[in-house]
């Protein structure tokens, strides 16, 4: 209806929700406007019933009847406009989550593409071939070795440890039987200080 509610129109700063709600709030303001104006005539029929114009109290009830019935239209409008923004809302949200999983499948194709099902069983039977191989060797290791052999093995190992260990030379000249005595130094007597007179 962009003829019967041109402000409704969107515009490139206030998103479509956003007028929604404007105009929910000016039927608000329109509705509290109603209200005020109903009590004042009533009131002004009182008086005038009081006043034994019964005529104008009439076509004031009258009037104040007809303004009821626009105070519930516009309940009914600002509802269905809190529906509308609501909806609204809700389409953009989901919206975004079909955007979000858009291009999540675009990058699920590009990483497909890159990577072909026949490129994975290639790189899984490589790395299944280089297990077996290694566990050949692991068995004719296990099972080729003697009784003589596993010694000779731990053999080297403590050779390779004692190797590792860095102990410090052994002096090659003998030990001096007896320790030669060191004298102590005598103590000196400290000098006295002399207070000067």
């Amino acid at each position: 209806c962009p003829s019967l509610c041109p402000s409704v129109r969107p515009s490139p700063r206030v998103s479509v929700p956003q007028q929604l709600k404007q105009q929910r709030d000016k039927l608000r303001q329109y509705q509290k406007r109603l209200s005020l104006g109903l009590e004042r005539e009533r009131a002004l029929a009182r008086q005038l019933l009081r006043d034994g114009k019964k005529e104008k109290a009439m076509l004031l009830l009258k009037k104040k009847r007809y303004q009821e019935q626009l105070l519930d239209k516009t309940e009914n409008q600002i509802s269905n406009l809190e529906r509308m923004v609501q909806d609204i809302e809700f389409t953009q949200i989901e919206m975004k989550v079909i955007e979000g999983l858009k291009i999540g499948n675009e990058c699920l194709n590009k990483m497909h593409q890159v990577m072909s099902i026949e490129e994975v069983e290639r790189i899984i039977g490589e790395t299944q071939d280089a297990v077996d191989y290694q566990r050949q060797i692991d068995e004719l290791l296990a099972g080729s070795l003697t009784e003589e052999d596993e010694d000779a093995v731990l053999e080297e190992l403590n050779a390779i440890t004692q190797e590792q260990l860095e102990l410090p030379e052994v002096p090659s000249e003998p030990l001096p039987e007896k320790i030669p005595e060191v004298s102590p130094i005598k103590n000196r007597p400290k000098p006295e200080l002399v207070a000067a007179s």
